[in-house]
């Protein structure tokens, strides 16, 4: 039995079909399993043992050929893998994605099932065409982990525990305390992460707001650590600037293994609605999310140990990177109600 997962992007969409994974392993022990994901989200699932081999697709580094005007070294690349992804013939394809980027790849690629929602989804780019076997539409108002288990039903699989199984190692682990030495981070006390930073500018809580939840976090006797991406190091140390304490800047040091390992020995994570969020879901670590223009009931922190904070107001949500309200889902979002959170959380009183 050869199957072969497509779901590209993006780290949280991945995250949220680990799930599906972990049941198709246990439902086919000795299948060969396969997954196509991008670069930037491949290390989600990179060492996996419930995978025989990632295929990983290096779609910007085309596109970035492509606008530098080298068609040929784009259509190399491509060509190459692509030959790659049909050197395996499937039995059974599902596309996750549902989208028409996967749905190039679930044309070319070959397999005798290809299977993935019809007609119907929500922003689905018309990639039901390229199915032989489409599994009827189902309601987009649910989690997105849910909807990838709900797929799975469709062809007869039954999942009835989530496991993440996020493939983080002693490696990782290693590298991740080498890491702590080097910034002098305190792990004597518990370890508090934020995260604060977005690629939506609808996403953004404000950085005064961020350094006033932290002061307030090191008076409670933790380590307040910023994680972020190497584009989130100047906003984050422009938060700190509006610090009366101190905090480490880890952004950019951390590769999402490191970073999983960082939060699997932390005591919570504060965060903006982004893929780090759902790392942390995935291995356990309770979150504090801040939500605005999406919605947590689609792509919130998956599991009950977890406290999505929002605004009820008649705009939100909106699932735009623009506003025209004056950002008012995340202005009206204040300091006392994270704190509150925070306190819950911690067990550190009223």
């Amino acid at each position: 039995m050869n199957i072969l997962i497509v779901k590209t992007s993006a780290i949280g969409d991945v995250i949220h079909t680990l799930p599906a994974l972990n049941c198709l392993r246990l439902h086919y022990p000795e299948a060969r399993i396969d997954w196509l994901v991008e670069e930037a989200a491949s290390e989600a699932v990179l060492g996996s043992c419930a995978l025989t081999r990632v295929l990983i697709s290096p779609r910007k580094k085309w596109l970035k050929l492509l606008r530098s005007g080298r068609l040929v070294a784009a259509w190399l690349g491509f060509r190459e893998f692509i030959r790659e992804l049909r050197s395996t013939e499937y039995d059974l394809l599902i596309d996750f994605q549902g989208l028409l980027k996967s749905g190039i790849f679930v044309s070319l690629a070959r397999a005798k099932r290809k299977v993935g929602f019809g007609k119907g989804m929500e922003h689905a780019e018309g990639s039901w065409f390229f199915l032989n076997e489409p599994i009827p539409p189902v309601d987009m108002n649910q989690h997105a982990l849910k909807r990838e288990l709900l797929l799975l039903e469709g062809i007869g699989l039954q999942c009835k525990d989530i496991v993440f199984h996020f493939p983080v190692g002693d490696e990782h682990r290693h590298q991740l305390e080498v890491l702590l030495k080097e910034n002098s981070v305190d792990v004597a006390q518990p370890l508090v992460i934020i995260n604060p930073m977005t690629t939506w500018p609808t996403k953004h809580w404000y950085s005064d707001r961020f350094a006033q939840v932290s002061d307030y976090l090191q008076t409670l006797g933790v380590t307040v650590v910023f994680t972020g991406g190497p584009d989130d190091v100047f906003g984050i140390s422009e938060i700190m600037k509006s610090m009366h304490s101190q905090g480490i800047n880890l952004a950019g040091k951390t590769s999402l293994k490191t970073l999983a390992a960082l939060y699997e020995r932390a005591a919570l994570l504060i965060t903006t609605d982004t893929g780090p969020m759902h790392i942390a879901a995935a291995v356990g670590l309770p979150v504090v999310a801040l939500f605005g223009p999406t919605a947590p009931w689609r792509t919130g922190p998956w599991g009950d140990d977890h406290h999505v904070l929002r605004v009820e107001l008649g705009c939100s949500p909106c699932l735009k990177k623009k506003c025209s309200y004056n950002h008012e889902c995340m202005d009206k979002l204040g300091v006392d109600q994270v704190l509150a959170a925070v306190r819950t959380v911690l067990g550190a009183g009223h």
